[in-house]
């Protein structure tokens, strides 16, 4: 069986990149994550109704999830590759495209710099995190959504490249659903503390080297983009990345706030209670959330990624060699 279909393209990897910048992420109802979302609601309620609500029963919606999407995209892909190759390359294209979101990630972001007033910012907030935004200024609004897109640059485009540079549309399909369980299931709440285990396991494991290589990339990006330092993203990443809750998400968002020359993250309130008071990045800096500081934001974490995909695209001549 010719399976060359499935490896690993450069020329597709660059069309969906360059399709993502162009366009942003496809929103229509068959979107790949929208029905492995449905799918993954689909078998929840299956197997709560089967009183498999624990840490068995997240492991079997793992193992259905990613037998069901990952077999069936790669089924479909051979099978139109076998009527006509170049319809079978448009799937795998589309594919991809479909599953990495940087033009998302920025468009965001930078809502909450656009917003009119206030309100509009908080409500721009609430897209991005789960927090009370009715206690946060511009300057927290504008916190809030730097932290996202430098913490979601890693999941939601640099993971992404990661696998499908390493195992094809296979390690793309499998990291997504992993990455959909996690959002979906991943909570440390009663009713998903231990069905939910497996995702977020398996979120972290997968996210493990992305996010130190993240690490890494954004220190070089910050020694060549102007008014960023490579010192202070090295310093501050290295040293205060396990002040973020997560074996992951800390990599990105203390190095970004060194590189960036910004104090990030500060007081935080959910359900009406102070849970955090945290502020990554030099204490010298100033707080971040100035009105320039989320379009610096954007410039740094699309430079990063960008830079994920040349790396990506050496790895991927030096293995076609």
């Amino acid at each position: 069986m010719d399976l060359t279909i499935l490896a690993p393209d450069l020329l597709l990897l660059v069309c969906a990149v360059v399709c993502d910048g162009l366009i942003g992420d496809p929103v229509y109802a068959s979107h790949p994550i929208r029905l492995v979302g449905a799918t993954l609601s689909f078998f929840e309620r299956v197997l709560r109704s089967l009183r498999l609500d624990g840490y068995v029963g997240g492991c079997v919606l793992f193992c259905i999830l990613a037998a069901f999407w990952v077999g069936l995209i790669c089924a479909l892909a051979i099978m139109l590759h076998r009527v006509q190759a170049e319809i079978g390359w448009l799937f795998h294209a589309f594919v991809l495209y479909s599953l990495i979101a940087l033009k998302d990630l920025c468009k965001h972001g930078l809502a909450i710099d656009r917003a009119a007033d206030l309100d509009g910012a908080r409500q721009a907030t609430a897209m991005l995190v789960g927090r009370d935004i009715e206690r946060m200024d511009a300057a927290a609004c504008r916190r809030a959504g730097m932290e996202s897109l430098s913490e979601n640059a890693v999941d939601g485009f640099i993971a992404p490249i990661f696998y499908y540079a390493l195992l094809g549309l296979p390690g793309l399909v499998l990291f997504k659903v992993i990455s959909t369980m996690d959002s979906m299931v991943g909570f440390k709440t009663p009713r998903y503390r231990y069905f939910g285990w497996c995702g977020a396991r398996l979120d972290d494991v997968l996210n493990f080297l992305p996010a130190r290589l993240t690490y890494v990339l954004m220190i070089v990006v910050a020694s060549f983009l102007p008014h960023c330092s490579a010192r202070k993203a090295l310093v501050v990443g290295w040293q205060q990345h396990a002040l973020v809750p997560g074996p992951n998400s800390g990599w990105s968002e203390a190095t970004a706030a060194g590189a960036l020359q910004r104090r990030l993250v500060g007081p935080i309130w959910q359900d009406g209670m102070q849970v955090a008071d945290l502020w990554l990045g030099d204490a010298n800096d100033p707080a971040g959330g100035r009105p320039e500081d989320m379009r610096r934001m954007c410039v740094f974490v699309v430079a990063t990624c960008l830079l994920s995909v040349g790396l990506a695209a050496v790895y991927l001549v030096y293995a076609s060699s």
